[in-house]
């Protein structure tokens, strides 16, 4: 477990991300509150807080757990930084700081800082890093997916934009995609015992992979929304339902407390809306071809029910329709080449049971290397 200065970088540049991420969501609601599209901002609003507040409650919990009892006082201004929403900021702080030690300040023997072992001080940052890649992950399914249909809703509604609206969609999916990866190497990389990927190939395949059945399911909805929104609505509503029953089924010990674990099931359940999240350590096959044979199934649907409608007539409805399903086909490709030649229990031929784990289940032990163990995002 070593963190290199490259990874120290990509953290800077996270946090400047971050930063930006908060600007634009500024700048998109005032736009539509000077427009006089109150809805839109009001519901630009809403999912901006409430994954903010999601988030803020998952970071702070994080924090008690490793606090615990020696630090009531520094717990106290970690409350009041994470009632003001500046969790995040906070965790790039530590996660900053203990970086500049790992990549900057080691030497072979340890720590002089903090008399420690490198590898503990590299470990320190590793898993700062992970937490904060795992809370992006919720803020991106939470917010931005759902900023994401909002926006090509709209576009297809008035059925004109401007170059900066289509160049903000792509970036988006872009970005989802990308946080998705990031989330997977992140977590490999706390886990020593497990295998990380093998070179740019299996990244690129997992990217393409996600980026393609994101973009086809994605720009589904948006359809099934421009159709008729409240029947949009119960779709969601029902896919959220069945994710969340799965996460019962499954049984999942995330967190220590149950008010806590059954928060986690219910951000699982909306992940699961859009993406496949494998949240025990089962096999995966029947699972993952399930869904995606849903999706399949729903899409088709949607599409067959907008042939019949005058909205066929619009000109952006061929686009999109063809993008939906050349998406969907590649992704689906992307997703069985990866999981025959690249995935990495396949590459290094060692397959087991826990490096089949979407990650999701937390270390309950003190022999345990990483707050998340077992974890590989399928």
């Amino acid at each position: 477990m070593k963190l290199t200065k490259w990874n120290f970088t990509m953290s800077v540049l996270g946090i400047v991300i971050y930063v930006a991420d908060i600007a634009a969501d500024i700048w998109v609601t005032s736009n539509y509150f000077c427009e006089g599209q109150y809805s839109l901002g009001i519901l630009t609003l809403v999912f901006r807080s409430l994954s903010s507040v999601i988030v803020q409650i998952f970071s702070y919990e994080w924090f008690k757990e490793d606090c615990e009892s020696p630090y009531p006082r520094k717990l106290n201004w970690i409350f009041l930084l994470h009632f003001l929403h500046g969790g995040i900021f906070t965790r790039y702080w530590f996660a900053l700081k203990h970086g500049y030690q790992a990549a900057f300040k080691q030497n072979c023997s340890g720590d002089e800082l903090t008399g420690g072992p490198a590898s503990i001080i590299h470990k320190r940052a590793i898993d700062a890093l992970a937490d904060i890649s795992m809370l992006r992950v919720f803020k991106t399914f939470l917010k931005t997916t759902p900023q994401l249909i909002l926006q090509i809703y709209i576009l297809m509604e008035h059925d004109k934009a401007a170059f900066s609206q289509y160049a903000s969609i792509i970036t988006s999916f872009c970005s989802i995609s990308w946080s998705t990866l990031d989330y997977q190497i992140s977590l490999r990389k706390s886990l020593p015992d497990k295998n990380q990927f093998a070179g740019v190939p299996p990244k690129l395949l997992y990217l393409l992979y996600k980026l393609f059945t994101l973009t086809s399911w994605i720009l589904s909805i948006a359809l099934a929304t421009l159709l008729n929104i409240i029947s949009s609505i119960f779709l969601l509503i029902f896919l959220w339902t069945l994710g969340f029953s799965w996460t019962l089924k499954q049984h999942t010990m995330f967190c220590k407390s149950k008010r806590m674990e059954f928060l986690y099931r219910t951000v699982v359940g909306i992940i699961l809306i859009f993406t496949f999240f494998n949240v025990k350590g089962e096999q995966t096959k029947i699972h993952i071809s399930s869904y995606y044979a849903t999706h399949v199934l729903v899409t088709s649907g949607i599409m067959c029910v907008f042939w019949k409608t005058s909205v066929t007539e619009q000109l952006y409805f061929t686009f999109v329709s063809i993008t939906v399903f050349l998406t969907l086909v590649l992704g689906i490709i992307c997703l069985i080449v990866y999981y025959m030649f690249f995935h990495p229990t396949i590459y290094f031929k060692q397959e087991s049971a826990s490096d089949k784990v979407d990650g999701l289940a937390r270390e309950r032990e003190k022999e345990e290397t990483s707050r998340i163990r077992n974890f590989i995002m399928q």
